[in-house]
């Protein structure tokens, strides 16, 4: 059996996999072939949590397990004290705009924000309070006050004072409307007005979109918007750190949506963006921060819309000129992860049957040599050198568990020939890629 696999965990391994997409909680039962990324992973963990700060690049084909990887990042990283938060590009989010599509992808980091104790996200609350208490244990000491005392009226003016000093200390561009936003939510916190803490959330996330609602609000003149919400995240950043965390890493997926931007002029600002962001980690400007981007190959490589048409970026990410695939350079700032070979999708397909039974609490009979059978009749498939990606191989394989499970006569030499093979790229990419030719 799988070594402490929770039942939570095989649930959502089984469920989301099924689903086409990346459990949230419990990849590390199904990691396989990624141990020399993981290890290189923890290493460029431990040079953040001394103070430096990094950026990565993940790139693969499509179904190559980019959003795989950066979960198993976040398992690691989380056991290492680390704050972790997602977020997936999409035509609604991007780092520059100026039509609020930039405070979008903010406001959905904030709500992807996890801890090792929340680590299905959600966790901006409870830091928050975490540190608020940490600032009334600090003010009770400093001032010889016991903390029972200290949450009386007469001293609230004592611990406000302390929070925006606090928040000065490690804070620079914005930080006095950013401590300001954290003094209401003390407010609401220690007199119990959920709607007084609710709008200070609000303003933290970034969801006020008009500077008066805030003013009216909060009484606070500024909001979170599309030229400053970096500031914000490196504010954050300086803040957990602060409460005794490692750093914050904050993973960017779906980076293939940067790619597609339409405009030229927009996607080049997008491009220096991302810029601006390499270059302040590598130069020391920030300390404690780490930020993965995932995408394809196009998303990197390609010298019209890809990253390499921003001449800058490709002069810093291009591959070490002496790595091949026996040789690799995993402290450069791009990781290509190469694809599963036979015998680890052997070993993961091994592994995802123990977890299915675990799940359902059946012991389905599907022997070694009918799990290489299945693998055989698949991989010799029209169109599977080109098309196959191994999210479409454990899919394959879970739905015809499935069927056996329900149906357990069935013939599964029969199962196993009706697979088809799909091209899973999506549509839109397929026909840029055809402009591109052109």
């Amino acid at each position: 059996m799988i070594d402490n696999i929770k039942p939570k965990e095989a649930t959502s391994i089984i469920n989301s996999l099924v689903s086409g997409v990346v459990p949230k909680i419990g990849v590390q039962h199904i990691t396989v072939g990624r141990s020399e990324e993981i290890n290189a992973f923890i290493n460029a963990l431990e040079d953040v949590r001394n103070g430096l700060s990094l950026v990565k690049f993940w790139i693969g084909d499509f179904g190559s397990g980019k959003s795989f990887m950066l979960h198993l990042l976040n398992t690691v990283a989380l056991k290492q004290k680390f704050v972790v938060a997602n977020a997936d590009f999409t035509p609604d989010n991007r780092l520059y705009s100026n039509d609020g599509k930039s405070v979008i992808l903010y406001s959905a980091i904030m709500d992807n924000i996890a801890i090792q104790t929340k680590p299905e996200g959600g966790a901006l609350q409870t830091l928050l309070e975490k540190w608020i208490e940490q600032v009334i244990t600090k003010t009770a000491e400093e001032n010889h006050i016991s903390l029972m005392e200290i949450r009386n009226d007469q001293y609230q003016v004592l611990i406000q004072n302390s929070i925006m000093k606090t928040v000065n200390e490690i804070t620079e561009v914005g930080g006095f409307d950013f401590g300001s936003a954290i003094v209401k939510y003390y407010e609401g916190y220690i007199k119990g007005d959920e709607l007084l803490r609710r709008n200070a959330l609000k303003w933290l996330k970034g969801e006020y979109s008009t500077k008066t609602e805030a003013r009216q609000d909060l009484g606070i003149r500024e909001i979170i918007n599309d030229s400053n919400y970096y500031d914000m995240l490196k504010n954050f950043c300086k803040l957990f750190v602060s409460m005794g965390y490692s750093g914050f890493m904050i993973n960017l997926d779906e980076a293939i949506n940067l790619y597609k931007i339409s405009t030229m002029a927009s996607r080049e600002k997008n491009y220096e963006k991302i810029l601006s962001i390499y270059n302040d980690c590598f130069q020391g400007k920030v300390a404690n921060l780490f930020i993965n981007f995932a995408g394809t190959k196009e998303f990197l490589e390609n010298e019209r819309r890809g990253l390499f048409s921003y001449q800058a970026l490709k002069s810093r990410l291009e591959a070490n000129k002496f790595e091949t695939s026996e040789l690799r350079d995993f402290a450069q700032p791009v990781i290509r992860l190469m694809p599963l070979n036979h015998n680890e999708i052997f070993v993961l397909l091994k592994k995802l049957k123990l977890i299915f039974d675990f799940n359902y609490k059946i012991e389905l009979k599907i022997t070694d040599e009918e799990i290489s059978s299945f693998m055989e009749e698949i991989f010799n498939k029209p169109g599977a050198a080109e098309f196959l990606t191994p999210r479409e191989v454990i899919r394959d394989f879970l739905n015809v568990l499935n069927i056996i499970r329900q149906n357990p006569d069935v013939d599964k030499k029969r199962l196993f020939g009706e697979i088809e093979i799909s091209d899973e790229r999506p549509n839109d990419l397929i026909l840029l890629d055809s402009i591109e030719e052109l």
